[in-house]
């Protein structure tokens, strides 16, 4: 997960929500993993979606002001090794003006054939850098980030939302079904 991103989130609305992250098996057994063992009527169904990167949110705000937040919030940020490109990158034989003399023996590291010419980077050849749809190599994760393209985007996704009164179920997958039984 990208940490600064939700910090941003959490800090946006600190006032109104509280967020809860960690072990999903704590999470689970806190909430009760069945009706038998559940602390309110309902909420062992919250507990069996529980998995993977998630966590929960407990809010005063209103069930459309928690959707609208959330749907809007969107961050774009450098992509990482092993995500797929968004874009071919293909960088052309020439100066790279972009980057000072120091950088050139790590250019040359990330597999980029570049030289000095007078002081300045320079590639020698064209280079791609990443195809698009294709995943990423860390030496091209590393070269995306050094030229500031970001091909990463960072969003939160409801997964369902629990009142005393209601269960309501935001994403496909497990049907109503599969939460009522096991």
């Amino acid at each position: 997960m990208r940490n600064q991103k939700f910090k941003e989130f959490r800090d946006q609305l600190k006032s109104s929500s509280r967020f809860f992250l960690g072990s999903n098996k704590v999470m689970q057994v806190a909430l009760g993993r069945s009706a038998s063992d559940e602390i309110r009527p309902g909420l062992h169904k919250v507990s069996k979606l529980l998995r993977g990167d998630s966590g929960m949110v407990f809010t005063n705000l209103s069930k459309e002001e928690v959707e609208r937040l959330f749907k809007e919030f969107e961050e774009y940020d450098f992509a990482r090794t092993g995500s797929n490109a968004t874009e071919k990158v293909d960088l052309k034989e020439g100066p790279l003006e972009q980057f000072t003399h120091e950088m050139e023996p790590f250019l040359r590291k990330q597999g980029m054939p570049v030289r000095l010419n007078k002081g300045v980077v320079e590639l020698v050849s064209d280079f791609v850098v990443c195809e698009e749809r294709k995943p990423l190599s860390p030496e091209a994760s590393r070269i995306l980030r050094l030229m500031g393209i970001k091909m990463a985007t960072f969003r939160l996704s409801l997964i369902c939302r629990w009142s005393p009164d209601e269960f309501e179920l935001y994403i496909d997958g497990p049907d109503e079904s599969d939460i009522e039984c096991s």
